[in-house]
């Protein structure tokens, strides 16, 4: 069985990881698919996928309030 140890964030330290589709089964259709899974707890993650935010195109919007 394919596993990796990565941080879970919501068991809070180092934990395996096992494919959620095992066998090469991506319903997505990738060579390995990202979608992992704590072992543990179940939480889920993308392993080997970019998830850099998209840039922004507006600017950043502050409130302030009235004396």
């Amino acid at each position: 069985m394919t596993e990796r140890v990565g941080h879970c964030d919501l068991c809070g330290d180092a934990r395996v990881f096992v494919p959620v589709y095992p066998g090469g089964e991506c319903p997505d259709g990738h060579a390995e698919c990202p979608e992992w899974a704590c072992a543990d707890c179940g939480g889920a993650v993308l392993i080997g996928f970019d998830a850099a935010p998209a840039a922004r195109t507006t600017g950043v919007v502050t409130a302030t309030r009235a004396a």
